[in-house]
């Protein structure tokens, strides 16, 4: 299934039915006065979070959503029946904003629901007009029109922990060997085009794990790959910095990395960070000592040396990530929001 996490889509929900100018005619009833019921309400546009989905892919394919409109009014005081809503089935993570980039609704649990158009109200039949003074009305109310408005959906993968760093640093070859997870593997920059998500054992413990594509000097503002992949890691909460051990500096390439996490902001360079020299088995242990002095200098501890391709030090990095994950799921729990829009 192709990997889609934003989507432009246009809704509007139905419009409130009409109420009724309607008399009760009855044999030997010469004034029966007014019976017209009111229209129904239309329906509402409704996102929902369900499970089974990790991509927007469906709404590349369907923009448009509108929900039926109320049914008008009948005699007998008889009410239109409701419209029905359109329900917009989206994956765990995913957020919604209007056109102006307000933020809607933040779905981040199956079964959670939001309104985003609400259905206009039915009309008043010219029962509901019947007074002392005016007991034959002749007018009802129109319904209500429905709401319009284009929102953008944008999926924010939900993740224990998130795998950064420059193209090429083996990430996905680490996801590929600690999570049954299969990205693309191959020996050249940006391999990975979109995230991928893995679910990692070790010990007692099991946490999911997000590979997102390399990141490299102005990312935070749409270069390569661009902003749009750190909002996967957004949710993380703790992040494996991976660092070629076979590139030129290590201690640069980690900085360029932090570097980006902190322009982009929204707390990714104060989430918890584990540092790890990655490719150890394709460098001598002279070069290894050199990296990962470099390394450390730049990350100001001591970075863990480990190989994804062989395993070396593997396990050691995926319980210092269950550890942090354990620590921070005791002590901050993440939260749920789902906002209304506004009326």
């Amino acid at each position: 299934m192709k990997f889609l996490d934003q989507a432009k889509i246009y809704i509007r929900s139905g419009d409130g039915g009409a109420g009724a100018v309607s008399f009760r005619r009855e044999k030997f009833i010469e004034f029966g006065g007014p019976d017209g019921g009111g229209g129904g309400r239309g329906g509402d546009v409704v996102a929902e979070c369900v499970d089974g989905l990790n991509t927007l892919i469906d709404y590349r394919y369907q923009q448009h959503f509108r929900a039926r409109n109320g049914g008008h009014g009948m005699g007998k005081n008889r009410t239109g029946a409701r419209g029905a809503e359109v329900v917009l089935k989206v994956p765990v993570g995913t957020q919604v904003f209007d056109e102006d980039m307000t933020l809607l609704a933040d779905l981040t649990a199956i079964g959670q629901r939001a309104v985003l158009a609400k259905g206009g109200n039915g009309g008043f039949g010219n029962a509901h007009f019947k007074s002392s003074t005016n007991r034959a009305p002749r007018h009802a109310n129109p319904g209500l029109p429905g709401e319009e408005r284009v929102v953008w959906l944008r999926l924010k993968l939900i993740a224990d922990a998130g795998l950064v760093g420059l193209p090429n640093a083996g990430k996905s070859t680490f996801l590929a060997a600690v999570s049954a997870a299969r990205p693309k593997i191959a020996d050249y920059p940006f391999t990975t085009l979109y995230p991928h998500l893995g679910v990692v054992a070790i010990d007692d413990s099991e946490f999911v794990l997000a590979d997102i594509p390399g990141l490299i000097a102005g990312a935070h503002e749409g270069v390569g790959l661009g902003d749009r992949f750190l909002g996967h890691i957004e949710r993380c909460r703790v992040l494996l910095h991976l660092v070629d051990g076979t590139g030129e500096h290590a201690g640069k390439a980690y900085a360029t990395v932090r570097a980006e996490l902190a322009a982009y902001g929204h707390g990714l360079a104060d989430k918890p960070e584990i540092v790890a020299l990655n490719k150890a088995d394709a460098l001598v242990p002279e070069q290894i000592k050199a990296q990962l002095a470099r390394l450390k200098r730049a990350a100001g501890r001591t970075p863990l040396v480990i190989s994804a391709a062989t395993g070396q030090g593997v396990p050691e990095a995926l319980r210092a990530l269950a550890k942090v994950i354990d620590e921070v799921r005791a002590s901050a729990p993440p939260p749920n929001h789902i906002r209304q829009p506004p009326t």
